[in-house]
C-alpha cells in the first residue's frame, strides 16, 4: 500500500499498485465505491496484463483518510488524485474511471493535463443536476445533518441494495454526503465542457440498459469514442467485463478511427 498527503494537514490518499510497463493505468472508483473492488478483475485480464496498474481510493472512501474539515468537491478529489500520481511518479497515465470518479478524472485532465494521456470513462457524470441512470444514490436529497446523524445514511444503504452498500458502508458519511452534493452542483466549466475540450483520446462507455447518452452526437463530433454496451447497466465492468476490457485495451479503436476518417472524407 502507498500513500500521499493531500490536504496540507497530513491526511493521506492511499492506493495499491502492481508493477508493469508504462504508461500506467490508474483505476478510479465511483461514489461510495472502492477501486480494487470495481476494477481489479479488469486489470488482471490477459489483454491488459503487463501494465503498471494503480487502484486509488479517493478521500473519504475505502482505505484513504476522511478528514472532517475537507470540502470533497470534485476539484478537491482531482487535486488529491494528482497528489497520489505525483508521489507515485506517474505521468501520462491512462485513467480508467467510473461514474463520479469519471467526473474527477475529467477535472484532473483539465487541471493537470500532463498527468493524463487517455481517458476511459464509464457512465461518468458530465452535467450538474440529478443523474437519470442507475448510478443515482439519492444522498443529496437529505441535508448533511439528516444524512450523517439523522438516519439518512442507513436508509440509503438499504435502498441501494447489498452490492453497492458493500462498499458504500466503508465510506465516511460526511465525505459521502459532501461528494454527492458537489457532484450535483457540478463544476465551472462543466465536466461535459472540459471533456469536449480535452485533447487526449477519450472513450465513454454507456450501459445499454441505462438509456441514451445525453448529448452523444456532440461528444462524438468532438472526437470522443462512445461505446454503448448492450445488456449492461451502470456498472459495465461487472455486467459486461469482456466488452469493458476491450474498451480499456483500445481494441477496435483503429477500425473506429478509420470509419470516422472515411465518413469525414465522404462529406
Amino acid at each position: 500500500m502507498r500513500a500521499a498527503a493531500f490536504d496540507g494537514r497530513g491526511s493521506l490518499i492511499r492506493w495499491t499498485e502492481s508493477a508493469g510497463e508504462e504508461p500506467a493505468r490508474v483505476y478510479v472508483h465511483g461514489l461510495g465505491a472502492a477501486a480494487t473492488v470495481y476494477h481489479a478483475h479488469i486489470a488482471g485480464h490477459p489483454l491488459l496484463a503487463g501494465r503498471r496498474s494503480l487502484f486509488v481510493d479517493l478521500p473519504g472512501h475505502g482505505i484513504s483518510d476522511r478528514p472532517a474539515d475537507f470540502g470533497y468537491t470534485l476539484e478537491d478529489h482531482a487535486d488529491a488524485l494528482a497528489a497520489a500520481l505525483d508521489e507515485a511518479g506517474v505521468r501520462g497515465a491512462e485513467i480508467v474511471a467510473h461514474s463520479m470518479g469519471g467526473a474527477v478524472a475529467i477535472v484532473l485532465a483539465h487541471r493537470r493535463p500532463g498527468l493524463v494521456s487517455r481517458l476511459v470513462l464509464t457512465e461518468a457524470n458530465l452535467d450538474p443536476g440529478p443523474r437519470r441512470t442507475a448510478g443515482g444514490s439519492g444522498i443529496a436529497a437529505y441535508s448533511e445533518e439528516e444524512f450523517v446523524h439523522g438516519g439518512g445514511f442507513a436508509r440509503v444503504l438499504e435502498r441501494v441494495g447489498p452490492a453497492w452498500a458493500a462498499t458504500m458502508r466503508l465510506a465516511d458519511p460526511t465525505a459521502l454526503y459532501r461528494t454527492a452534493a458537489w457532484l450535483l452542483h457540478g463544476t465551472r466549466p462543466t465536466m461535459r465542457r472540459m471533456l469536449l475540450d480535452c485533447a487526449v483520446p477519450r472513450v465513454y462507455l454507456q450501459g445499454g440498459l441505462s438509456g441514451e447518452l445525453a448529448g452523444e452526437s456532440e461528444l462524438v463530433n468532438a472526437g470522443v469514442r462512445v461505446v454503448t454496451v448492450p445488456g449492461a447497466g451502470h456498472n459495465v465492468m461487472f455486467d459486461a467485463p469482456e466488452a469493458f476490457v476491450r474498451a480499456v485495451a483500445g481494441i477496435d479503436d483503429d477500425a473506429r478511427e478509420q470509419e470516422v476518417t472515411e465518413a469525414a472524407a465522404a462529406r
